[in-house]
């Protein structure tokens, strides 16, 4: 990206089902991520992350694009991208090689990650991400980082997510139709994970679930590690379906009635409460009570919850049969626009059992007041992946500048003494 001043900046693009969002981080020198600038467009042309008519779904990204390009007074010449769609896929994997010296080496680590990923893959799916769980060296177990340690034979555990290749491939295409780079394609669980949860609750064992316009996403972490990956390609928009559907009004009107009117729960609600609507069509219902909306909205909620808890529960029995680590001690954390709901955190405490959390975005600062909510976690998050990027960049700058110094330093002295 080009600027008028020596910053470093990061841009994420969300493309979601309901808004294509631009955010312009400052990386800060404490590590920190200063927002300077940001760009919001409805969404057209895409649903539950697919891609139905390119020249909407282009004109709303280079939309987006330029309002985050004039608020923070910069060119933006590439993004880190989110992606989710039912297409999505995760497994684990283990990889095993055999230490090449005494001790393990960054070439160790790369050969037995190589290792891991050269399985067989869903068709047509190509690799996203792959995420080191643990490592063991012969006999010793659960290690986060090998390097430096003496053994024979190392092992890997890898968390792989995939996606078909097309639909990511078409999603990237609108982007570059942009004159755009796309930097990274990450998934959107994962740069939600990274803008709401802390390293704490990732290690006592928590599941994050970012309820979207078209899916929702969930990810599982257990001993510091992500254990599982998963996309439901239904979420808030679903909910204004069944809205639209139960009481014959339009698509607009019962996301309208959802967003000032909806409850996740009966819990503290005035029953007699009576919602008047406007009179569009000859057949549309003029009043309606609340508790008959609050209904159709709690029934999809708890419907969606029981296939997050199934899977949380299937992955638990899994891990327990293996002998694992399997609680999430710190419960389930909710993010994205769908937890905006009222009485959500009543809802999912019926459903799972366990200590809830509505999450907002983490670690920021700048240009906030609009951005610390729940449905902007996602794109705060894929700040934070090229925050990431961009110190380990400035760390391997530093290695390299070191060894050509002494590399430097010895050749003046090879030349002096000879």
């Amino acid at each position: 990206m080009i600027i008028s001043t020596n910053k470093k900046l990061v841009v994420g693009l969300e493309i979601g089902t309901t808004k294509v969002v631009t955010l312009v981080g400052e990386v800060l020198v404490d590590g920190g991520i200063n927002i300077i600038g940001m760009g919001l467009c409805q969404s057209k042309g895409i649903d539950k992350g697919r891609i139905n008519n390119l020249d909407s779904v282009i004109s709303c990204i280079k939309e987006s694009i330029h309002q985050a390009e004039i608020m923070a007074n910069c060119q933006i010449t590439s993004v880190y991208l989110s992606l989710s769609n039912k297409y999505i896929n995760c497994q684990n994997e283990i990889g095993i090689v055999p230490i090449s010296e005494d001790e393990v080496t960054q070439e160790d680590i790369e050969n037995v990650i190589h290792t891991a990923k050269s399985v067989k893959i869903i068709n047509e799916h190509d690799i996203l991400h792959i995420i080191p769980q643990e490592y063991s060296i012969d006999q010793q177990y659960e290690i986060k980082n090998p390097i430096g340690l003496s053994g024979t034979r190392m092992q890997v555990r890898v968390h792989l997510i995939t996606c078909h290749q097309n639909i990511a491939k078409n999603i990237v295409k609108a982007v570059e139709k942009c004159n755009i780079r796309v930097d990274q394609v990450i998934f959107s669980g994962l740069a939600s994970s990274k803008a709401v949860l802390t390293e704490e609750e990732c290690k006592l064992g928590v599941c994050i679930v970012d309820i979207g316009g078209g899916t929702i996403d969930s990810c599982i972490y257990i001993n510091g590690s992500i254990e599982d990956s998963h996309v439901i390609p239904y979420a808030g928009n679903i909910v204004t379906s069944d809205i639209s559907y139960a009481f014959s009004t339009s698509y607009t009107d019962a996301e309208n009635i959802k967003v000032k009117y909806g409850s996740a729960t009966h819990v503290t609600l005035d029953k007699s409460k009576t919602i008047n609507l406007p009179n569009i069509h000859s057949n549309f219902q003029k009043n309606l009570q609340q508790d008959s909306v609050v209904e159709v909205i709690e029934s999809r909620y708890v419907e969606l919850f029981s296939l997050i808890n199934n899977r949380i529960t299937d992955i638990q029995k899994k891990l327990y049969q293996e002998g694992k680590k399997y609680q999430l001690t710190n419960g389930i954390v909710l993010t994205g626009g769908g937890a905006k709901i009222l009485q959500l955190k009543e809802c999912a405490e019926k459903i799972f059992q366990k200590k809830i959390r509505i999450a907002k975005p983490l670690n920021i600062t700048g240009l906030i007041d609009n951005i610390i909510e729940p449905d902007y976690s996602t794109v705060v998050g894929l700040l934070h992946y090229g925050k990431e990027y961009h110190l380990n960049l400035k760390n391997k700058k530093k290695e390299h500048s070191f060894i050509e110094r002494w590399f430097k330093k010895i050749n003046n002295w090879f030349t002096r003494e000879f």
